[in-house]
């Protein structure tokens, strides 16, 4: 998080000298450029230094308690399986992975993915995608199917999405596969 910070406050001090020096120089020449990007740079720096708490603040995860209200537990035993997500309690069928953030971004990347896989084995022309394009696309897209991070929900969805894809024969069924992709994305990011 600090590192993410730091990063956007030099982005934010380059971005004020730059543009102080701009205004400056339009409005008095070079020295009232050079004054302006040091006073623009410097407040910037100095209002990123005073608001780095709450940042850090907004970037923190919340805390969960181990087996609190909320806490839904697996049928093996009091917390085994289950999930915790911030401002949530746990959320069981996310198969291990909590829902944030993360997960919904990889979510979103398993949609995308499958999404372009099916539309170079269903191509809206005859000879509109080659064979090799259709070999990367497919491997991307299992690759990404892949992910660690992944709910189970949507993993399962995207297996049906992809086995649907993969024969090739029917499109209707492979668009309602991908339809369900798509659902299951929406839902982990309504469960938020």
């Amino acid at each position: 998080m600090a590192r993410i910070h730091l990063m956007i406050t030099f982005v934010l001090v380059m971005c004020g000298v730059a543009g102080g020096s701009c205004f400056g120089w339009l409005l008095g020449g070079r020295v009232l450029g050079v004054l302006a990007a040091v006073a623009a740079g410097l407040g910037a720096g100095v209002g990123s230094f005073l608001s780095r708490r709450h940042v850090a603040a907004f970037l923190r995860p919340d805390p969960v308690p181990a087996d609190g209200p909320g806490s839904v537990s697996a049928p093996g035993g009091p917390g085994s399986g289950s999930v915790h997500a911030p401002g949530l309690g746990a959320v069981p069928e996310s198969g291990g992975v909590v829902v944030g953030g993360y997960a919904e971004g990889v979510a979103d990347a398993v949609l995308v993915c499958v999404a372009t896989y099916q539309a170079a084995v269903f191509p809206l022309t005859v000879f509109g995608v080659s064979e090799e394009e259709r070999v990367a696309r497919r491997g991307v897209a299992y690759r990404v199917c892949a992910h660690e991070g992944l709910p189970q929900a949507v993993r399962v969805s995207a297996a049906a999405a992809l086995e649907a894809v993969d024969e090739g024969v029917d499109a209707v069924r492979a668009h309602a596969a991908v339809r369900a992709l798509s659902l299951a994305v929406y839902d982990l990011r309504a469960a938020r």
